[in-house]
């Protein structure tokens, strides 16, 4: 259950009557809400350093080893990072969550590209199913371009781009939303990309992505 229902349920108890005696339910209910919005928002301050955080799973689209991803201290922020380098431009790293799965959903998140020959920076992915079927926005330093993609059995294709400007070693925010077939993408909070796709009409995971070589940082990962 998420936090939107649990507020609803909450409010319909109270409508109903249901009984707060001395503040027990009252207080119970309010820990429910603190913990499904704990569960919604990952800053990995609580994650241990150069581990892969406890329920995300990592996967590849594509060609070469597995991913490498882990958190990292940032200069005293903690941060989950891909590290592997390897330059296969047909690489598609990735880690999802295991315990969240969305139809329509709100995905806020900060990244920030760090080192990459082939490529850059990185971004969300929703609505997925396996390693080789989800919908992805990236911002990518190499390029100044943000683009959201749908991945169908391993093949991506392009649904939409932007120019946007875009520094190496700087923290930018993104957010992804979708709403039935509607897809809005913002950059640094301004909407950049907007289209429609039916491909994958099921709710599916959500988790993060980068491409070949990208070395890339993300915080404040954030599903609603």
């Amino acid at each position: 259950m998420n936090i939107l229902n649990i507020s609803v349920l909450f409010s319909l108890l109270l409508v109903l009557g249901f009984p707060m005696h001395n503040g027990t339910q009252i207080s119970k209910f309010s820990d429910l809400l603190v913990e499904a919005n704990a569960k919604n928002s990952f800053d990995f301050e609580s994650c241990t350093v150069n581990s892969k955080p406890e329920n995300w799973s990592i996967a590849l689209t594509g060609d070469g080893k597995m991913c490498d991803w882990k958190v990292l201290d940032d200069a005293g922020n903690k941060v989950l990072a891909q590290v592997a380098s390897e330059k296969n431009d047909y690489r598609f790293n990735l880690i999802v969550n295991n315990e969240l799965s969305f139809k329509d959903v709100d995905v806020e998140l900060k990244f920030k590209g760090v080192t990459g020959n082939v490529d850059q920076g990185g971004g969300p992915v929703w609505r997925y199913i396996d390693e080789n079927n989800y919908y992805v926005a990236r911002a990518n330093p190499l390029e100044n371009n943000y683009r959201v993609y749908k991945v169908v059995d391993g093949k991506r294709i392009q649904l939409k781009s932007a120019r946007v400007t875009i520094n190496t070693g700087d923290w930018y925010s993104l957010k992804v939303t979708m709403k039935g077939d509607k897809i809005k993408c913002y950059f640094n909070g301004k909407l950049e990309l907007e289209t429609t796709d039916t491909t994958f009409k099921k709710a599916g995971k959500v988790g993060l992505w980068t491409k070949a070589d990208a070395v890339t940082y993300f915080d404040n990962f954030e599903v609603n």
